[in-house]
């Protein structure tokens, strides 16, 4: 997949990650510098010639020890800048978890739209393109950018995970709100499908206010069945735990849970080790620290998607179709 004029870069922060997309590429990352100053200002500057290039950077937006989700966006959105000014011919962010992509409307009055402003921020320094995996509410993402966008999933990635898991065995897909009901149903389809059986679905319902949430209500048949609760993030681990609860109370013989981010903060550790569910699965666009240690990670499964990434820049910048790759689902 080499080509001399991709230029790759990963910012510190996600090293790892843009190391394992550079590996499948068949290529290294260009070497750049990311410096601090002692009154907390920082910069970052690319140490290879990228005039005339068709660049990628790779930097996954979530909160660390070292540094906050604003740390994050504030030296991707410099470095985005730099290299604009260093006359790369094209720079794409390639962004595996979009920080702000949840407050994507006004639930209160007077609200922020965060994620609009997150994108006229990504367009400001001169981003010709935004990369992500799975946010929260897709619609929004599409809308809140004027660059161009390109959206992964994890789908075909979980439906090869969880095909040969549950067997012969009856499936239900859960929804944990009426609003994953689109992700889920996509879900379905493509297990149904990989299965060569129906699938069942359901949902749980889900109102939230204030960070609590209330709802006992469970549609559709569990009973008797795996169920797989399917979601776009873990945070405080309170959705999935409280679902799971659920389908084991309507008699659900085992329960899953996937999501694509596993953010894990707060108390998640200790919910998500309750023994209502039984496996949870996530992919690598978050790194699993905060379960260092705890019970929860002995049932945690985390899939990577450096192949997926890695397949969508080669398409990208040969010029090749995202459908067919989406279609497809995991890239090898």
């Amino acid at each position: 997949m080499q080509d001399s004029d991709l230029a790759l870069f990963a910012l510190h922060a996600s090293g790892d990650f843009g190391a394992a997309v550079a590996r499948h590429l068949g290529t290294g990352l260009m070497p750049h510098e990311e410096r601090s100053f002692v009154d907390g200002e920082h910069k970052a500057r690319p140490l290879a010639n990228v005039r005339g290039r068709d660049v990628f950077v790779l930097h996954s937006l979530y909160a660390d020890d070292a540094q906050s989700v604003d740390d994050k966006l504030c030296r991707l959105l410099f470095f985005i800048g730099a290299l604009k000014d260093a006359s790369a011919a094209s720079v794409t962010a390639i962004v595996p978890y979009l920080g702000y992509a949840r407050k994507d409307q006004k639930s209160k009055p007077r609200d922020p739209v965060t994620t609009r402003y997150v994108a006229a921020l990504f367009e400001a320094v001169g981003t010709d393109r935004v990369v992500t995996l799975d946010v929260h509410n897709l619609a929004a993402f599409q809308n809140a950018f004027r660059c161009r966008t390109e959206h992964l999933q994890a789908n075909g990635l979980f439906v090869a995970h969880f095909a040969p898991l549950v067997g012969q065995r009856e499936v239900v897909v859960v929804s944990p709100d009426a609003g994953g009901l689109k992700r889920a149903e996509r879900f379905r389809t493509r297990l149904a499908k990989a299965l060569g059986r129906p699938v069942a679905a359901a949902f749980a319902e889900k109102h939230r206010s204030e960070d609590v949430l209330t709802g006992d209500l469970m549609v559709g048949p569990v009973a008797g069945r795996c169920a797989i609760i399917i979601d776009d993030l873990i945070g405080s681990g309170s959705t999935i735990a409280r679902t799971a609860g659920m389908c084991r109370s309507q008699g659900a013989t085992a329960v899953y849970a996937a999501a694509s981010h596993g953010l894990f903060v707060g108390e998640a550790a200790q919910l998500l080790a309750d023994e209502a569910l039984d496996r949870l699965v996530v992919t690598d666009s978050v790194p699993p620290f905060r379960l260092a240690g705890t019970a929860t990670l002995g049932k945690l499964d985390v899939l990577p998607v450096s192949g997926l990434f890695a397949e969508a820049i080669h398409r990208m910048h040969a010029g090749e179709s995202l459908v067919q790759l989406l279609e497809q689902g995991s890239a090898e």
